[in-house]
């Protein structure tokens, strides 16, 4: 055990510390302290005033991931599984999957193949029997309290589209009604195979993907029409109506536009149940206005960060230390227009994860989805050879797994805020370098998460109704706080 070097000032607040560090720690729990501070950072926990209730915290159920789970020997297999969902492990609550292919497919399919199948009479969610079905079931097993699953697709069947092609396009007028049934036959399969959906988020980027892989293009009007005129209309009439519907599903800087039309008081009855954000716009920035913005315009339904990850980049395989440092790229690095290049500098993975987190959570969002949950050395497999980086990356060929510094910090959030967590509010000292959220469980536990983004050790002292304790934080380290009310 690596052991950090500090020492509370007095034991009146009991707390239990957990950390992951450049150092080496791998959320581990700090029990011994060596040193004292005389000026601590202050933090005042002021749990009376409550923010957004959490939905949870996890990844997604891809055919890569659950493809390379196939793969493995019977004991990697349920070690992921086990890591990601188990009691001991990441304790996965918020989850989502994709509806036909996506990027992050063996090939590109639908689960409606027949032209012309307006009843769709010939659907079937086969081609989800070898993997990502049994990857859902066997997580279904390992968690003791479940989770819940948000479902997307990245393009309807090109029959159905004007341009009658995976990529890009619209989805004809004459297809909305079936489109909806599709939503609808899609639910009941996964029933019919004892795995419950929560929701769907209409589509994945509707904006497209610079018509690279499955994609579909709506305009805010054009998908507020196909949810409040068939979608949601369609899944009431199939006494679906409490499966959720979330809107846009892409990038937060144009959230604006999207959430007006979506919430405009004109539609009535409106079958939007939230908003869905990625955040691919930017390796470093939040967008807190944007996020604050729907809240304010939808105050009472869901705002989610549904996808994100390190992309654009093959994986480093088993050196802890490149999470940590300054060399990762994205998509935008190379790609983007030569005024948005500042919002995609070489960054660190671990500081973008928990960065992005921390501001999400700050900012009243109430879940984080990870994207793929399994990646192979290549970041793959992927059809158009759209490398990525997942926490967990496997070998398969030596049936070897890494448990990349992502993995762990995605554990700070998801195995301490449960379900039902409502943010509290805290008093920080300005001017440091510490990021900090703090949650009240339902079981009336506190969780705290600090992170040190400076290359010097910082010291802290955590204060609740008269109590304290000082802490201290390794440098580029990340620390949950376990604390109960009732000290």
């Amino acid at each position: 055990m690596i052991l950090s070097s500090c020492q509370e000032k007095k034991e009146t607040l009991k707390v239990d510390v957990f950390e992951t560090s450049r150092a080496g720690n791998q959320l581990t729990q700090l029990n011994d302290f060596t040193k004292n501070a005389e000026e601590p950072i202050q933090i005042h926990l002021r749990p009376e005033k409550t923010y957004q209730t959490f939905l949870g915290f996890g990844g997604s159920f891809t055919e890569s991931s659950a493809y390379l789970l196939n793969q493995l020997s019977p004991e990697n297999r349920k070690k992921i599984i086990d890591a990601y969902f188990a009691d001991e492990g990441a304790r996965y609550s918020l989850t989502r999957t994709h509806m036909n292919s996506c990027d992050f497919s063996l090939g590109q399919y639908s689960y409606a193949p027949v032209e012309d199948d307006l009843e769709l009479a010939h659907f079937s969610v086969k081609e989800d029997e070898d993997d990502i079905i049994p990857m859902i079931k066997d997580a279904m097993q390992s968690s003791s309290e479940g989770f819940k699953i948000l479902s997307s697709p990245w393009t309807a069947p090109p029959w159905m589209k004007d341009n009658n092609d995976w990529v890009g396009g619209k989805l004809k007028k004459e297809y909305y009604p079936t489109w909806a049934l599709f939503f609808s036959k899609y639910a009941d399969a996964y029933a019919d195979h004892g795995i419950d959906i929560w929701g769907f988020t209409v589509e994945n980027e509707p904006h497209g993907n610079g018509n690279n892989w499955e994609s579909m293009h709506y305009t805010p009007q054009e998908m507020t029409d196909f949810v409040n005129n068939h979608l949601g209309p369609q899944l009431q009439q199939d006494g679906k109506e409490n499966l959720k519907i979330l809107g846009y599903d892409q990038n937060r800087e144009g959230l604006k536009e999207w959430v007006d039309e979506m919430f405009d008081d004109r539609h009535q009855p409106n079958y939007f149940d939230g908003t869905a954000v990625h955040w691919y716009e930017s390796t470093f920035k939040v967008f807190p206005e944007a996020l604050q913005y729907a809240r304010k315009k939808a105050p009472n339904k869901h705002l989610l960060q549904t996808e994100a990850c390190v992309d654009d980049q093959v994986p480093v395989w088993q050196e802890d230390d490149w999470y940590w440092r300054k060399e990762a790229t994205d998509w935008g690095f190379t790609w983007a227009p030569e005024e948005r290049k500042h919002l995609h500098p070489k960054y660190r993975p671990v500081y973008r994860y928990a960065r992005d987190i921390i501001g999400c959570m700050n900012n009243e969002v109430e879940g984080w989805i990870d994207w793929n949950m399994v990646l192979d050395k290549q970041g793959g497999p992927n059809w158009f050879e759209n490398w990525c980086v997942a926490p967990v990356i496997v070998d398969p060929d030596k049936d070897e797994v890494y448990f990349t510094p992502l993995y762990y910090v995605m554990a700070h959030f998801s195995k301490f805020i449960r379900p039902g967590a409502k943010r509290i509010d805290f008093e920080l000292e300005k001017e440091n370098d510490l990021l900090v959220s703090a949650v009240t469980n339902p079981d009336g536990s506190h969780a705290i998460v600090v992170f040190n983004t400076s290359k010097e050790e910082k010291f802290f002292e955590l204060q609740l109704n008269n109590q304290s304790k000082v802490i201290c934080i390794a440098p580029q380290a990340i620390q949950t706080l376990v604390l109960n009310d009732k000290n």
